[in-house]
């Protein structure tokens, strides 16, 4: 979609939007353009200024991209810790337990650990429901 900034003549500006140069042509030559303000169907596309991004602009955008990447990444944390706190935790035989639970060999319960690339395949393959957790450099087990 295009919009575009539109002028009548009796100089009333508003905007438009249409698929394509060629779409706003083809309604224009139909009648279907009109200015909302006095219905005029004398309708032609004005100057417009294209979208600058400033200095300032950018800052902010940066600033709350920012905020939202320490927002994500908090709640990435406590999420890590709240399984950290209600799972066992069985280390390098996650595969092996999470298949155990899957198949019903053991019961069901919260578990953690590690796994290979391989491993984490096999698990998908299998069906197993996984998700990976993030590991941060101050986390413990």
């Amino acid at each position: 979609m295009i919009r575009f900034s539109l002028i009548c003549d009796n100089e009333h500006e508003f905007e438009g939007w249409f698929r394509s140069n060629d779409d706003f042509d083809t309604q224009k030559k139909r009648g279907f353009v009109d200015c909302p303000s006095c219905g005029s169907h004398k309708v032609e596309k004005a100057l417009m200024a294209p979208a600058v991004s400033t200095a300032r602009k950018q800052e902010t955008i940066a600033l709350a991209m920012g905020e939202a990447q320490k927002q994500a990444l908090a709640q990435l944390k406590a999420m890590a810790e709240k399984v950290r706190e209600n799972a066992d935790y069985v280390g390098d035989k996650f595969a092996e337990e999470a298949r155990k639970i899957h198949f019903g060999e053991t019961d069901p319960r919260g578990i953690y650990g590690e796994a290979t690339l391989e491993e984490a395949k096999g698990l998908a393959e299998d069906g197993v429901d996984f998700m990976p957790i993030p590991v941060f450099p101050d986390d413990r087990n």
